[in-house]
């Protein structure tokens, strides 16, 4: 046997027994590793102004926490403390206030008023109740492993970034690749993830802007409902829905009709479909023209529903780690056909 075949082996079995000692670790540390190739760009900007790696490690922490973690941590705190401060009673009055309101509605819209009883016949606000309650206890429950899984992000990126150099260094060399096509690899990936990154922010702040500072003209809190707006639109299809559509339905139930129908036509057609369906797609394409330092060649759509996959799958995580492997497999098809081709 020759001895690099022996080593494969062994290295092989080792990576097996390792994968199970770093299991609980292991989805932190490839989230840790691909927030730190997506903000590689930005790591570098810093760089040039900072004296030490020290420093520029402690400046990306600090940046990534302030952006993307405590406003995690945020939501999480106020969905559990907006369903849990719910008055039950005052709901189930709301409820037959709306009943009697719907049973006066003049004989002349009869047909309208018959759907509406028998869409409220079907709603029971108990069932719903207990529901939202359950999904505040559960959200309440896993927020301490959430917690501690984004604690645990934080420090294995602050480690990857601090020897980002080494370990970047040592990897392309390891790689059984030419030096060219090693760096190409991983240069790909880096900018996709760079572009992932960098366009889910701008469009979770820019969508989450539209709904706040428009809702803030019906009395509600602009800020609280922006950032939660910002992070719904993260889910796929439903993710906006999550949010106008209670307060449409709140509006309805306080007797403000035209007002439901304004917040669900602005937020279905300037922000689902105008902000998510045409805008969010240029954004993606922008990044990758100005702000990538290279482009990328794989299409912004491609990009955008490697997102959407990527969270139906995998769930919130999914976002960085659906378009990594989407990158990854084009950039290995592309090196593959390149060595085809030279063999030939």
């Amino acid at each position: 046997m020759k001895p690099q075949y022996f080593l494969i082996t062994i290295a092989a079995f080792t990576l097996y027994f390792l994968s199970d000692l770093f299991a609980p670790f292991l989805k932190a540390i490839i989230v840790a590793v691909l927030l730190s190739v997506a903000t590689g760009s930005m790591y570098n900007l810093i760089k040039n102004g900072s004296k030490t790696n020290l420093a520029t490690t402690i400046y990306m922490t600090i940046i990534l926490s302030a952006v993307f973690f405590i406003p995690l941590v945020y939501f999480i705190f106020n969905i559990v403390g907006f369903v849990n401060g719910i008055d039950q009673e005052i709901i189930m009055n709301m409820y037959g206030y709306t009943k009697d309101l719907v049973h006066n509605i003049p004989d002349q819209y009869s047909g309208i008023k018959e759907q509406l009883i028998l869409l409220l016949e079907k709603v029971d606000v108990r069932v719903i109740l207990e529901k939202m309650i359950s999904f505040a206890a559960f959200v309440g429950k896993n927020s301490a492993s959430f917690m501690i899984d984004m604690v645990m992000i934080l420090i294995f990126y602050f480690f990857i970034n601090l020897y980002k150099t080494s370990l970047s260094t040592y990897l392309i060399e390891l790689v059984p690749l030419n030096h060219d096509d090693s760096e190409t690899l991983f240069r790909e990936s880096s900018n996709v993830m760079s572009i992932v990154l960098y366009s889910i922010l701008v469009t979770a702040v820019f969508e989450g802007l539209l709904f706040g500072i428009f809702i803030t003209f019906f009395g509600f809190d602009g800020i609280l409902l922006g950032v939660l707006y910002g992070f719904a639109s993260l889910i796929p299809v439903i993710g906006g829905a999550l949010m106008w559509l209670p307060l449409a339905v709140y509006e309805i139930v306080t007797g403000n009709i035209s007002d439901a129908l304004i917040i669900a036509a602005y937020s279905i057609i300037v922000i689902s479909f105008i902000a998510d369906t045409i805008i969010k797609p240029m954004i993606i394409k922008y990044i990758n023209l100005k702000v990538v330092k290279n482009p990328t060649q794989i299409n912004e759509l491609l990009i955008f529903f490697s997102i959407v996959a990527g969270l139906s799958t995998f769930g919130f995580w999914g976002m960085i780690i659906g378009p990594a492997m989407v990158t990854f497999f084009i950039s290995i098809m592309q090196l593959l056909k390149k060595y085809s081709n030279d063999v030939i």
